[in-house]
Formats: structure tokens, C-alpha cells, sequence
């Protein structure tokens, strides 16, 4: 009678960790494969270009004019929120499909998660940023009484690079507030409040009396106002709004990773 052979024993899998590589690259597919991030840059792009030609045609022939940088940036106090929104709902947008969980399932540590999103969101706004600002500043040039002066990175090519920085931290508010809050109305309702409603409401303490005149000086601490000073040409005083910048993008991304680690998905 013929014995019948022993069944090969398996060796178990050997336990593998995801890369941060791989972890940025999952996190790219499940954002640009999202029809709302697409027409969220789109909307973006055109708001971007439409306004800034729609100021080079309006101020063509006027005396002095508006500088060509400016042309350029105007449109940022419009397009940040749209950007704001973008970064809160790619975030809230798993948590309403349930996609968390598969997403801290394959990679357990949260803090690499929200440092991922993080990345391709500020990368992403920022690359459609730049390819915004050259159509725009290839469109305008007909309009404008003169070019932008690159021979005084000054007056062109920082406060161009700053408006770049700046919408990507717009767009990484709206990811802190997404981690925070978890809901997309809730998320977005705090990040359209920090770049629209604060400092409106702040400048209308402009007609109070000198008691409240502090109110006011706070307002260049908001996040909003601090971008503005970055991107103004010839701006010299770069540092103080720079820190106000990195505070209100590290804020709620610290908030939002401890809400990450310390509750359910």
C-alpha cells in the first residue's frame, strides 16, 4: 500500500509594510480619480484665468493700471475657497463612502495616512496653481501696458511662487478641518468661516470706537490676510506672515491627527 505523501507546509507570508511611496501613490489615484476633484481644479483654473483677463481688459488704458502680478494674483480671494472646499472633501468624502477604513486597514499608521493625503492635495492644487498662473499670464499679456518684470523676482517671480504656497495652504486648512470634524457640511462650513466669514466680520469693527482698535490689528494674524501680504510685490516683511501661514496649515492638521488616532474610523 502506497503512503501517501505529507501535504507541503506553507511558510507564512512574511508581514509586509506599505512604503510611504506606495502610500503617496494611493492616495493620488483615490483623488484624481474623483470626478469632484476635477471639476473642483477646473472650477479653479477657470475662475483663475476668466477673472484675472477680465481685470487686464477692464484696467487696459487706464492710468498706471493695475500691476501684471496683480492681475494674476486678484483672483486668489476667490479661488482659495474653492480650494479650501477641495481639501475638505477629499477627506470627508471617505468617511461618508466608509472608504477609511479599508484606507487605515492597508496602512495602520493613521499619521502616515493624514501626512499622505496632506501631500498629494498641497502638490496637486499647487501643480494646477502653476499651470493656472502661466495661461493666465500668457492670456492677459495682450491687455496689459506692460509684461511682468522677471529681472525683479520681487515684483514677479516670489510673490508668483507665494501665490502658489498660498492656495495649497488653503487647500490643506480644508484637509485639517476634514480629519477634525469628519463631516463634509461641518468641514466646509469651517473652512468657508476661516478664509470668508472672519475677516468680514473683523473689518467691521473698523466703524467701533479706538477701544476695539485691537480687533483689528488681530486681523493680519488671520490666514487670509497674512497670504495677501506674502503675495504683494515688493513685500519685504516675509516672515511674520509666513509663520502665520505655517500656524493656521499646522494647527488643524495636529488637531485633525489627534482626532485620527484617538477615535474610531
Amino acid at each position: 500500500m502506497t503512503a501517501l505523501a505529507p501535504a507541503p507546509v506553507r511558510r507564512a507570508a512574511s508581514a509586509h509594510r506599505l512604503s510611504f511611496a506606495h502610500l503617496l501613490r494611493s492616495e493620488a489615484i483615490k483623488i484624481l480619480t474623483l470626478r469632484s476633484t476635477w471639476w473642483s481644479l477646473g472650477v479653479t483654473a477657470a475662475m483663475s484665468v476668466g477673472i484675472s483677463l477680465l481685470i487686464a481688459v477692464a484696467t487696459t488704458g487706464m492710468s498706471g493700471g493695475m500691476a501684471p502680478t496683480n492681475v494674476i494674483l486678484a483672483p486668489t480671494q476667490f479661488t482659495m475657497l474653492v480650494a479650501g472646499i477641495l481639501g475638505a472633501i477629499v477627506v470627508t468624502g471617505e468617511y461618508s463612502t466608509g472608504m477609511i477604513r479599508s484606507t487605515l486597514t492597508a496602512e495602520p499608521r493613521r499619521g502616515a495616512v493624514l501626512l499622505a493625503k496632506a501631500c498629494v492635495v498641497a502638490l496637486t492644487m499647487a501643480a494646477t496653481t502653476v499651470v493656472t498662473y502661466a495661461v493666465a499670464i500668457v492670456v492677459t499679456a495682450p491687455f496689459t501696458s506692460t509684461g511682468i518684470d522677471w529681472a525683479t523676482p520681487a515684483d514677479s517671480i516670489v510673490p508668483l511662487a507665494l501665490g502658489v504656497v498660498s492656495m495649497a495652504s488653503f487647500a490643506l486648512l480644508g484637509v485639517g478641518f476634514g480629519f477634525l470634524i469628519r463631516s463634509g457640511a461641518g468641514a466646509i462650513a469651517a473652512t468657508v468661516g476661516v478664509l470668508f466669514v472672519l475677516p468680514i466680520m473683523l473689518s467691521l469693527f473698523s466703524i467701533a470706537g479706538p477701544d476695539w482698535t485691537w480687533v483689528l490689528e488681530s486681523a493680519k494674524y488671520l490666514l487670509v490676510n497674512a497670504a495677501a501680504e506674502l503675495t504683494s510685490p515688493g513685500t519685504e516683511n516675509l516672515l511674520e506672515p509666513a509663520l502665520t501661514m505655517a500656524g493656521w496649515v499646522v494647527g488643524p492638521l495636529l488637531l485633525g491627527w489627534v482626532a485620527l488616532r484617538s477615535r474610531d474610523a
